[in-house]
Formats: structure tokens, sequence, C-alpha cells
């Protein structure tokens, strides 16, 4: 049944809490037995004067930003972080890992989160990376006066790829995701993930069973859903909260080892992100990070820090950390 566990002590360390959200059976709790859960993630030292800003992860991840709880916590904002069903912390045995068929079916758990912060912060910010930021902002669309800010980090807000890509094999995947949702439709390329993992090279250490960079597939209900979702943007959401979108300052190539991996975006084009932005609401602002990854927050330095820096900008800008209204 739907509600929570108690705060326990985090993977990320001492540092971090994250408490359990029970959610409501779905379809696959109904061929296996298993419930979904998301799982709340915190910086142990909550202050209920801040302004809560609740992270939502991308496609074959989960949240291990912990370099980024001080400088928010410092410029007076409470970092949380919610792991979605079937990814990272919530993943639960007898359930497929990292996929969905349904977007929609994120609402439960973003809609309990976000309950939860309500009930100890006066304003509450939505930050959503990729695939996280597409589902937050179609979440914010379909939640009015809930938000006070909505920020994306480099949005999945349509599909990389070729005209054939993006017109012909989406009307295929279409159909097919809604006969054989599960079926693998294409498998991620390895190369971005080796890029930003401490043990192939890069600067971060986190659970490659949670963040593969190996042998992660992409099913056709995934795919379909995210189309979808993707169509919605394209026609136009209302956000009615100030909206910032980041993206780096330009897109690598998206197959293959190649020298800009974690200083382009090497998975979407950030032309795309560009285009749509201004689609999502009246009040989008569109920032450019010089040298930043797909993950902004992922970044080599300085951009990492530009990133940082201008959400926080943005944040005292429009939000602030003073009661709301």
């Amino acid at each position: 049944m739907p509600g929570m566990d108690d705060d326990v002590a985090d993977v990320l360390g001492e540092d971090w809490t994250a408490r359990t959200l029970r959610l409501r059976p779905d379809a696959v709790a109904a061929r296996t037995g298993v419930d979904p859960v998301a799982t709340l993630v915190c910086l142990r030292d909550v202050d209920a004067a801040r302004t809560a800003v609740l992270y939502v992860h991308g496609f074959v991840d989960y949240f291990f930003h912990t370099h980024l709880g001080r400088p928010f916590a410092e410029a007076g904002y409470q970092l949380y972080a919610l792991d979605l069903r079937d990814c990272g912390r919530s993943t639960r045995a007898g359930r497929t890992p990292m996929t969905t068929n349904r977007l929609s079916a994120y609402v439960e758990e973003i809609d309990q989160a976000v309950q939860v912060l309500r009930r100890t912060h006066p304003k509450v910010v939505l930050l959503g990376h990729s695939a996280g930021g597409l589902v937050s902002a179609l979440w914010a669309d379909a939640r009015p006066d809930v938000l006070d800010a909505l920020v994306l980090n480099s949005p999945w807000l349509d599909l990389r790829g070729t005209w054939f890509d993006r017109t012909v094999l989406t009307a295929a995947i279409d159909l097919l995701g809604a006969l054989a949702p599960d079926t693998v439709v294409a498998r991620l390329d390895p190369h971005y993930g080796r890029a930003l993992h401490r043990d192939t090279g890069g600067e971060w250490d986190y659970d490659l069973t949670w963040k593969p960079h190996a042998e992660a597939v992409v099913r056709a209900g995934f795919v379909r859903t995210v189309r979808h979702g993707q169509a919605r943007v394209a026609r136009g959401l209302w956000v009615d909260c100030p909206v910032l979108v980041l993206a780096s300052d330009a897109s690598g190539p998206d197959k293959g080892w190649h020298e800009v991996l974690v200083t382009t975006d090497s998975v979407l084009d950030v032309r795309h992100m560009k285009a749509l932005a201004p689609r999502l609401g009246a009040d989008v602002t569109f920032v450019e990070v010089a040298g930043g990854a797909h993950d902004l927050a992922l970044s080599p330095s300085p951009a990492r820090e530009e990133y940082t820096t201008q959400v926080i900008r943005f944040l005292d800008d429009r939000v602030g950390t003073a009661a709301r209204g």
C-alpha cells in the first residue's frame, strides 16, 4: 500500500539519508507480485528555512551527485533526489530495471515526494536531467501552482537521429511498443559512461549495477512513451512557474570513442533543447554551459561549477529562500 518508511542511512555515506516511498501496485506488480517503490534521498542536515530542490535523474541512472549538496545548502537550498521506480535504490528483484512503458507512472512518486517536501519547506523546485527533464516538464505542466521553479539539465525534449529515425522508425516503434513493449530495440553506446566512470578514466565513482555503461538496453515500450511525451512538448506545454533550461554549448558524436565525450553533449542534440525550450511555458530562460557534458553536473571543471553557479543564480533571482507569497 502507498506510504513511506523511516529515514535510514544512505549508500552515499553518513551525510545522506534515504526514505523508501511505497507506491500503488502497477501492471508489473500484477504480473510479478512485487510492488513498486521509489526512494527519496536527502543531505542529512535538513534546514526547514531552505527552499527544497528535488533532483530527478535520467534514463539508466540514479542519484550519486554528492558534490552538489553542500554548494546548494550554502546558498540556502536543500537538495533532495528521487530514485524513480525500478531505478537505482528503487530496483527490486522480479521487476525489470531501468525502464517503463508509461512516463505517467512516475507522477505518483513525484507527487508523493513533493508533498513530503511541502510539509517541511516553504518552496519547492524540481530539477530534472535528460529523461528526468522530460518527465519533470510534463509533471509540472500537469500540476499548476505547485512548483516555485523548474530547472532542466539537458532535457530529452526530442529524439536525436536522422529524419528516418524521427519519423518512419518512430512510427514503427510506436506500433511495436504497443504490441510488444519489452522488445529490445537498441543498446546504449557505452563510451560516454566509460568516459565518466573512475575505473575507465573518468572522474566519478558510482554503482555500475545502477548506472551501467555496458549492456544497457532500450525497449520499445520505453521509446514509445518517450516519443509520446516529446510530441506533447512539441505541441506546447504551459508550465506556470519560472523555467531554466541548461545545455552544453555543443553536441558531439553520440556513438564511438572521441576526445570530446565529456566536454560536449554526446547523447542529445542541444539544438533541439534550444528550439523547444520556449514551448515549455511563458517564462523560460535558456543557458549554454561551455564545455559541458550531457549531465552538466558531471562535466569537467570549470563547466560543472559554472552549471551550479547558473542554477543557484537563477534560483536566487526567481525563487529565493524566504516563505512563498
